[in-house]
């Protein structure tokens, strides 16, 4: 009974992290219709900006998510002002910004080899080594953190998107983006503002793998794989299917060392992203804006 308590309660604090880097994934395509295959190099990016600002300027991780969100935020807009912008729109568009956004993330990795080498890295504080006792079991503080963020994050999505003049207006792109132009919204500024939002959100997802696991600038493969696992299981523009999503896929890969090698658990989001795919395309909650 006490080993299903420590798996339960590490899958739940783990969910809390997925559900982070999904987030960006799942409203870029949402509202782009564009699968940011550059979203595994921000994750990356966001790390190294956290342990930066950690390591040169002794700013606490936690305290950097603003500095982390401004500058994911601008190098979103940049992205799609500079790239995205200029590929076609509908089916025709798909390969081309899988191969840009896909070379796109080649630079950021090799960038990152050039500035900090391929050494891991870790941003190791006080909270680190902090725990506090739940149900029996020692929890880590940094792990509840990352789960408080986690849980945050679509709150505030969820009121921005269906509560503010610009949530709305994303939401109805989303929705018809020919109708939006005719009764005069800015497509375009909306295209930029939703990619940069996205953006920001894998920054912020980097920067909270960065005070739990190790990672180098060969970081970010994993974590796009786990997003996609997350935004197609919980359904394309779900919100809350997302949150689902991601606590079903920390379930199974942490109740899986029950059954298997621990070198097989990494396969496990293969597995489920084909089996969703097959079985149920459309996701828990089906294709929706946003919602």
């Amino acid at each position: 009974m006490e080993r299903f308590i420590d798996l339960a309660l590490s899958a739940v604090l783990l969910a809390g992290l997925y559900a982070t880097m999904a987030y960006g994934l799942g409203i870029i395509y949402g509202v782009l219709r564009v699968v940011n295959l550059a979203h595994g190099g921000v994750i990356m990016m966001g790390a190294y900006m956290g342990w930066v600002l950690h390591r040169k300027l002794g700013v606490d991780p936690y305290l950097s998510i603003p500095i982390v969100v401004a500058a994911s935020y601008l190098l979103g807009v940049a992205m799609y002002r500079v790239l995205v912008r200029h590929l076609p729109r509908g089916a025709a568009g798909g390969p081309a910004s899988l191969l840009l956004l896909f070379g796109f993330w080649l630079v950021l990795r090799n960038g990152a080899y050039l500035l900090f080498t391929g050494d891991d890295q870790s941003i190791t504080t006080a909270w680190s080594t902090s725990s506090v006792v739940v149900l029996g079991s020692q929890l880590s503080v940094s792990r509840l953190a990352v789960l408080a963020i986690g849980s945050v994050i679509p709150v505030g999505l969820h009121l921005f998107l269906h509560r503010t003049h610009l949530g709305r207006a994303i939401r109805a792109v989303a929705q018809n983006p020919d109708s939006c132009t005719l009764v005069g919204v800015d497509v375009e500024r909306i295209y930029g503002i939703t990619f940069g939002i996205g953006t920001a959100l894998a920054g912020v997802a980097g920067l909270l793998s960065a005070t739990l696991f190790a990672f180098n600038p060969g970081s970010g493969s994993s974590e796009l794989l786990k997003s996609f696992v997350v935004v197609v299981l919980g359904g394309m523009g779900s919100v809350p299917g997302t949150g689902l999503a991601a606590l079903i896929l920390a379930v199974v890969e942490v109740f899986a060392i029950l059954v298997l090698p621990s070198y097989l658990t990494s396969a496990v989001g293969f597995v489920m992203l084909v089996l969703v795919l097959v079985i149920r395309p459309g996701g828990l909650f089906g294709h929706r804006v946003l919602g």
